[in-house]
């Protein structure tokens, strides 16, 4: 255990003998322990069905004793070409390209982008917009189209700039604009920011296609804001639109950058004029990946998953009004089952090394449940395939320690 290094992790002083997960059992995980831990976080927004779901489990069996792996660089599978037909009849786009995480899905809606308006003789439109406290990954492009400054400021030498969007037509009306992009509804990175609707309004009116929209629901697709997707209920209709986290239920890293017809077929031409897009992965369109992500969607289908999302958050409403007016407890944003509890760090006699919100969590931790803070919100951010006891045991625990701690 000397030699591994962990994403956002101040490695100094980490126990990780205290925080090794050695087993997924629906929606709980075990540590190296023994210790039983509600997943809160969802494992960072991606687990929706549960860990081990048996018809997921056994859809990747299956696909790894058939086709493991084989390049989609001018080849194609039979689980990605049905993978993609799918998630274009959920999104009402037309094309699929497929990476392994949401950064790099991001990536290649830029980079689809700056190369459509060359490919249509508009090669001035280079600049994109963003919202003000935007996080759309760790890659290059993803950071510069970011607006979370804790996540950018060392790497300002490899990012470009963009433009701030507050809902301001006159940033969709330049001429030098390739796309804005946008997170639907919720900002998840920002401390489940939830987006007044009036930002979405000139997005709604602006000629199709000028600037492109790209909408991100790495993090809010699936069902995690109620709907399948977000930006449903905003009435917005993308260019491109970014999908990862819990396209395969939670299992294998996949992503999938959809784009409208239009666009796709812009790259269309004699491989001479040098029109394809030139981005790719190795692993992209991975067959046991796409396999666990058709799973995925028919387990949405068979367990309701959505409408059972839609009671727990029902019933996450209720539990939450025992936060409201507590003195630690400055505000509660929710949207579907992204929720953020953010705490008043002054009105708890409670230290940690890290932060108040992290001695929280930790104690939270201790209790059974594995929850990460964002700045000074405890996160719940549940599996949809929880039980409403799961979302009391939490709730109740957060209580018991807020009232041992409170002032």
């Amino acid at each position: 255990m000397d030699h591994i290094w962990l994403p956002f992790t101040q490695m100094r002083g980490f126990d990780i003998d205290a925080r090794t997960f050695v087993r997924g059992e629906g929606c709980t995980l075990v540590d190296a322990r023994g210790k039983r831990l509600f997943d809160a976080i969802s494992s960072v927004w991606t687990t929706i069905h549960g860990h081990g779901h048996p018809h997921i489990v056994k859809a990747i069996a299956h696909q790894a004793s058939v086709l493991d792996h084989a390049t989609t660089l001018g080849a194609a599978n039979l689980p990605a070409i049905t993978l993609a037909d799918k998630l274009a009849k959920l999104t009402g786009l037309d094309r699929a390209f497929f990476s392994s995480d949401g950064a790099s899905a991001v990536e290649v809606a830029l980079k689809m982008a700056l190369q459509y308006w060359q490919n249509v003789g508009e090669p001035r439109r280079q600049r994109f917009a963003r919202l003000t406290n935007a996080y759309h990954g760790d890659t290059a492009g993803g950071m510069s189209v970011s607006d979370i400054a804790l996540f950018k400021e060392h790497f300002s030498a490899v990012l470009f700039e963009t433009l701030p969007y507050e809902g301001a037509s006159n940033v969709l009306e330049r001429d030098d604009l390739a796309a804005i992009i946008i997170e639907p509804v919720v900002q998840a990175a920002a401390g489940m920011y939830i987006m007044p609707a009036h930002l979405y309004e000139p997005l709604r009116a602006r000629r199709t296609g000028r600037p492109l929209l790209i909408v991100d629901e790495i993090a809010t697709g699936f069902g995690r804001t109620g709907p399948m997707f977000a930006s449903t209920d905003l009435q917005l209709e993308p260019d491109i639109m970014c999908l990862g986290k819990g396209i395969t239920g939670g299992t294998l890293p996949l992503s999938a950058t959809l784009t409208r017809k239009y666009i796709y077929e812009s790259f269309l031409g004699e491989f001479s004029e040098g029109r394809q897009l030139f981005h790719g992965h190795s692993y992209a369109g991975n067959p046991i990946a796409c396999a666990a992500a058709l799973a995925s969607l028919e387990v949405f289908e068979r367990e309701n998953t959505l409408e059972h999302g839609l009671n727990l958050s029902s019933a996450l409403d209720v539990l939450l009004r025992s936060q409201r007016g507590r003195k630690s407890v400055r505000e509660i944003r929710r949207a579907g089952l992204m929720c953020a509890i953010d705490l008043k760090p002054e009105t708890l006699r409670l230290t940690h090394p890290k932060s108040v919100a992290w001695g929280v969590a930790d104690a939270m931790y201790e209790r059974g449940h594995f929850t990460r803070p964002l700045g000074n919100a405890i996160q719940l951010v549940p599996p949809l395939a929880s039980r409403a006891e799961d979302l009391v045991s939490f709730v109740n625990a957060l209580n018991e320690i807020l009232d041992a701690y409170e002032d």
